[in-house]
């Protein structure tokens, strides 16, 4: 195939970022897919799965349950305990004997959950007793998310906790390091907004105080780690599609303290949903994505429907160290290799995204090193 590499770009290029030589800018986007048996241990399937993706200069695993009252959809993976640990341990060594580079996103869901889905039949845990809207996928099929219970203020170590020891579990399932899933409306946005947290306790209230808990958790999330060379943060500060939550009333004043805070723990990356995830990336009116990502001290991630094109604009523009890429990875392994040569894409139909085995999964085939 005639190559048709943009020599006016660094897009392809390695790249130090945190404690990582990257062999390009481009970053495999979380994937939620349920393809994990219900005891979240992943396997041979995953490890397949992954592999293939490993030409991205950097992977972010699907999001990952760090305990399970953190759990929200049926047939997703966790990382709390020995099985889990190993299953994982399959798709890292799997990856890196590709030379690949993947993290570990770290998810509680929060509110977004249902009874059949959490220990002993418990509701769904929140910073506040507010209902949701919508149905999330549970082995019953598509169910109705109920009322969470707010939880006490002397649960929050106990949180803080189940975070800590997921990083500690990814840490020798041998990921090169973690993402904090902080966005789309999950456990710790649900702290930062407040459409969402009603306390009147030290975690709500003031900015301040609802951005106490995603601080907690980078601060015990790093010292796992070291430092924050290998921890990056997602946030997706106009996102409101997971239960169609509200934004917050002051997005600039809230994400840009939490954003100043984070700058203290010298992390790898800020990843940012740039707009609704999976969706529009038009921005409300009043609200600058730039000013906010300008205030990171370090590298910036950006996500959400990039083209090849809008992520040469965003290098040759500086706007972003790293690009992410989520949907067309489903159907397109060697991405990379695609982008570089200006290969057709395949586009996955949606009754592959979500569920069933190695059809849609594995089977997508490479690209063809002789076509024409």
């Amino acid at each position: 195939m005639t190559k048709t590499y943009h020599a006016d770009t660094d897009l392809f290029d390695s790249v130090t970022i945190g404690a990582w030589q990257l062999a390009n800018r481009i970053v495999m986007a979380p994937l939620t897919r349920c393809r994990v048996k219900n005891d979240g241990i992943p396997g041979a399937l995953q490890a397949t799965y992954y592999a293939q993706r490993a030409s991205a200069g950097l992977i972010i695993s699907e999001a990952t349950n760090i305990s399970p009252q953190g759990r929200g959809y049926a047939f997703t993976p966790g990382i709390f305990n020995d099985a889990q640990v190993a299953g994982w341990k399959q798709v890292t060594d799997a990856v890196h004997q590709q030379h690949g580079k993947i993290v570990c996103q770290l998810w509680h869901v929060g509110r977004f959950s249902h009874p059949s889905l959490q220990p002993d039949g418990a509701l769904p845990v929140a910073p506040s007793a507010i209902a949701p809207e919508g149905e999330t996928f549970t082995e019953q099929g598509l169910r109705k998310v109920p009322t969470p219970r707010a939880l006490e203020t002397g649960e929050m170590p106990g949180i803080v906790e189940q975070y800590r020891h997921a990083a500690a579990c990814a840490k020798q399932a041998g990921f090169d390091g973690v993402e904090i899933h902080a966005a789309n409306c999950y456990l710790l946005d649900q702290f930062i907004r407040d459409s969402t947290n009603r306390r009147t306790d030290q975690y709500g209230g003031s900015i301040e105080n609802r951005a106490r808990l995603v601080l907690e958790v980078v601060e015990a999330v790093v010292a796992i780690w070291g430092d924050g060379s290998r921890v990056g943060i997602r946030l997706a500060p106009v996102t409101p599609n997971t239960g169609n939550t509200p934004l917050d009333s002051n997005v600039m004043a809230t994400y840009g303290y939490l954003i100043e805070q984070l700058n203290r723990f010298n992390l790898a990356y800020l990843h940012f949903v740039e707009g609704a995830t999976g969706m529009s990336r038009e921005v409300p009116e009043g609200i600058s994505l730039e000013k906010l990502r300008a205030l990171f001290l370090g590298p910036y991630m950006a996500n959400n429907g990039y083209t090849l094109e809008l992520a040469l604009a965003a290098r040759r523009n500086g706007t972003a160290e790293l690009i992410c890429f989520g949907r067309p990875f489903i159907a397109n392994p060697d991405l990379v290799e695609r982008l570089k040569s200006g290969a057709a894409l395949t586009e996955a139909p949606r009754e592959t995204w979500y569920g069933g085995d190695e059809h849609g999964y594995t089977d997508w085939p490479l690209l063809d090193a002789n076509a024409s």
